[in-house]
This record gives C-alpha cells, structure tokens and sequence, in this order.
C-alpha cells in the first residue's frame, strides 16, 4: 500500500484538530490533578494555618479555589469552541471535493480497513456528542447542565481509546507497508 499524500487543507485540518485537543485533554488534566478544587482548597487553608491566619471553613476554601482554577478552566471552554468550528469545517469539506468520509459498510472492504474506518466513524460521532453536551452546557437550560456534564465527562474515555488507537495504527503502517506515512502527514510528500 503506498503512502497517501496527503493535501495541505487536510494535514491544517488534521494538525489543528490534534493540537486542539491535546490543549483540552491539559486543562482536563490540570483540572483533576494539580487544580482540583480540594486540592487547591487544602493549599491554602495549609497556607494560612502556617503564617497564622485564621482558616477558612472548608466550604469556602473550596469556592476559593474554585475562583483560583477558573481562568485555567475557561481555557478549556475556548478551546471547546475552536473544536466546534474545526469540527464544522471537517463535516463541511466533503462537500468540496475535500476530506471525503469512506463508509465502512462498503463490501469489498478487507478487515483492517473496515476496522481503520469504523473507528473514525465513531471518533467522529462522539466527538459530535461532546461537543453538543458542551454547548449544552454552556448555553443550554440549567436543567440539563448535570446530565449534560456526566455525558460530557465521559468524552476523556473515548478520547484517550481513539488516541492510543491512533497512535498505534499509525506506528504499525510506518513500520510495516506504509512507509513514510508520519512524514506525508507533516509535509504532505510522498517518499519515492
């Protein structure tokens, strides 16, 4: 199988998508490690007990902290609205002779292939889910804000699969028959 060459507006597309959600998976990350609210809530009331002020109830540490970690968790937001258009666009070109989707239903298809594009096509789907949920989130009822943020948070999980997914497809052609397919991705020649 020869490596594809892939076209400029695709290796944008491609690298804008990946960079975007590398940013969001940081501020998730951020947001549940380093930045959780009790966390944070611990640092200070470990601050003030230390040079002798007096503490904070727990609760109010916590609606501290969570001032303290907002600027970092708008970010996220941010970034949530970039995907949204790069999604848009990526939906969009097809139209334009860009990008086009292959369907995995296709008969001829052998099983790797069908695999390679059932796992796009469900990377794409979930991904439209959590960037409704988001918007949902965001700009929708406050009604639906908790059910919305348990479906939302559920995105890490499949955004991690199709990562490691990903990464390993792209190892296994680079080292196996597709030769060269990291390089094309980057600079969008085809290896003579």
């Amino acid at each position: 199988m020869k490596p594809r060459n892939y076209s400029k507006i695709f290796r944008v597309l491609h690298w804008s998508i990946a960079i975007t959600f590398l940013l969001l998976l940081l501020t998730i990350f951020l947001r549940k490690t380093w930045m959780e609210k009790n966390h944070v809530a611990e640092i200070i009331q470990t601050y003030l007990t230390e040079n002798n002020y007096e503490t904070l109830p727990q609760d109010e540490a916590i609606v501290l902290a969570k001032k303290i970690r907002k600027p970092m968790w708008v970010w996220h937001i941010y970034f949530g609205y970039v995907l949204v258009g790069l999604y848009c666009i990526r939906l969009a070109l097809p139209f334009f002779g860009e990008m086009k989707f292959t369907s995995p239903f296709q008969k001829d298809l052998d099983t790797k292939t069908k695999f390679h594009y059932w796992t796009y096509l469900i990377f794409y789907i979930f991904t439209g889910i959590s960037l409704i949920t988001g918007l949902i989130i965001e700009w929708g009822p406050k009604s639906y804000k908790k059910p919305m943020e348990s479906i939302h948070e559920l995105s890490i999980y499949y955004l991690l699969a199709f990562i490691v997914i990903h990464f390993s497809g792209v190892l296994w052609a680079e080292f196996s028959n597709q030769k060269g397919i990291i390089s094309n991705i980057i600079s969008g020649n085809q290896n003579k």
